[in-house]
């Protein structure tokens, strides 16, 4: 579920002391909220017009349509991580903007940057999300619609800290947003190829986008800044593996290697930064 999770103060997510998760999401029937209670079974409670949509799915958000044990390790560093981590499930939200417009606001910034961005349009265009007794959930809401995106003016746009590269593409795959969203019933060669074919939107947010929406266990991402290098570290002690190296030393995991660089992060194991990270200026106050 943490995958889910766009930053610190997400305001589609939340966790309580008690120990639930609150995720609120807007589903074909309309706005919901979900309250995850952890425990053997874990306990859902869901409000808002798509309460039943998200409860009928939710086997598939919690990993139940995942199958980590057709996974082989082959190699050493994988095989210990995934003994560690067996129990970690791919999720599968078959939602695909909810996924998608926060990828493409993370594309040539810094998280930081990405989040904050997510959060103001969250907090400025979406709405309270539908909580106990017909009231708002607290502190959570929902993504404004696909039609609030396209008609959001440029200086919108600007005050959030998000380009006009990244604002286009965002607006060109809402105004296609059923064409989005049956890529989460497609199989994977298709559903990349049905995000890519929309400017703006690569490999590497096609498969972030995928890695949430289809569970898919075979969509590794490509064209990240960092992956290559973490990958050809631990499986090669190559830091300065890129993305052909890097999907070589992948290919005994084909089918699975999404997977197998989720537990490759999981492990820990990755290069040392040779520098600290920049900070970049704001957009919106330029």
């Amino acid at each position: 579920m943490l995958v889910l999770r766009r930053g610190p103060y997400d305001p589609a997510f939340r966790e309580t002391r008690d120990g639930a998760v609150w995720r609120a999401t807007r589903t074909p029937l309309g706005p919901a909220t979900v309250r995850l209670l952890p425990g053997r079974p874990v306990r859902a409670t869901a409000w808002g017009p798509g309460a039943g949509w998200v409860l009928d799915r939710l086997p598939a958000l919690l990993g139940a349509d995942d199958a980590p044990d057709a996974f082989t390790a082959c190699h050493p560093l994988v095989a210990e991580a995934h003994r560690r981590h067996g129990g970690v499930r791919l999720i599968r939200t078959g939602l695909v903007l909810e996924s998608l417009i926060p990828t493409i606001l993370e594309q040539r910034v810094t998280t930081e940057e990405a989040y904050r961005a997510w959060r103001l349009l969250l907090r400025r265009f979406g709405e309270p999300a539908p909580g106990p007794g017909g009231e708002a959930a607290p502190e959570l809401w929902v993504m404004p619609e696909p039609r609030t995106f396209a008609l959001l003016p440029s200086w919108e746009w600007h005050r959030v800290g998000v380009d006009p590269k990244r604002s286009a593409a965002v607006v060109r795959a809402v105004r296609l947003a059923r064409r989005m969203e049956e890529a989460a019933r497609l199989p994977l060669p298709a559903a990349l190829a049905r995000l890519q074919a929309v400017p703006g939107i690569g490999p590497w947010t096609a498969a972030e986008t995928l890695q949430r929406s289809n569970g898919d266990p075979d969509a590794v991402t490509v064209g990240d800044l960092h992956l290559p290098g973490v990958v050809g570290h631990a499986l090669a002690g190559e830091r300065e593996a890129d993305d052909a190296r890097m999907l070589e030393l992948l290919a005994p995991y084909a089918g699975q290697r999404y997977r197998a660089t989720r537990l490759i992060l999981l492990s820990g194991v990755v290069p040392a930064r040779r520098a600290p990270r920049q900070r970049h200026a704001r957009i919106a106050r330029l």
